[in-house]
């Protein structure tokens, strides 16, 4: 398994883990890695969540049409 070192971490950032790891029971290592897992889980390309929204075939959608907004007199 691969290291990773990550430099010039605010302070409060730091407080702030330390104080999630201890509520969730683990120490700040393990919480850094389950945040980083999560973080990268949801990069789901937008294809891949629109063909689970919609199917593989997409979906009709209608498109109301465009109106011409009337110009401002600003004399």
């Amino acid at each position: 398994m691969a290291s990773l070192s990550i430099r010039r971490i605010p302070e409060d950032v730091i407080e702030r883990l330390r104080v999630q790891a201890a509520q969730n029971g683990v120490s700040m290592e393990e919480e850094a890695r389950r945040l980083i897992r999560a973080g990268v889980a949801g990069a789901e390309p937008m294809g891949t969540l629109a063909r689970e929204l919609f199917g593989q075939d997409g979906a009709d959608l209608e498109i109301p049409a465009r109106e011409v907004a009337t110009p401002v007199d600003l004399s």
